[in-house]
C-alpha cells in the first residue's frame, strides 16, 4: 500500500524543486509533476514528488484526520 499526504509549498527552488512543509518538517521535492505549483499551493506528496494539487480546505481535514490518528495510538 502507497501512501501519499498533503503539504504545503512554502518556498520554490530552480530545477522543478520547491520546499514544502509536513506539519511542521520542510523537506525538498520535485515538482516536475505538477509545473503550475505555487506559494501556499497544496500539494500531494509520495516518495519525494508532488503528484498533484488539492484542495486546501481538503488538504487541511486530511491533515486532522492523520493528527487524531497519531494521537489516538499515542504518536505526539
Amino acid at each position: 500500500m502507497c501512501l501519499a499526504i498533503p503539504a504545503r509549498v512554502v518556498e520554490l527552488l530552480s530545477g522543478n524543486r520547491a520546499i514544502v512543509d509536513l506539519g511542521g518538517v520542510r523537506k525538498e521535492v520535485s515538482v516536475d509533476l505538477v509545473p503550475d505549483a505555487l506559494l501556499d499551493d497544496y500539494v500531494i506528496i509520495h516518495v519525494g514528488y508532488a503528484l498533484g494539487k488539492i484542495d486546501p480546505e481538503e488538504a487541511e481535514r486530511t491533515l486532522a484526520l492523520f493528527a487524531e490518528l497519531a494521537q489516538a495510538q499515542g504518536t505526539p
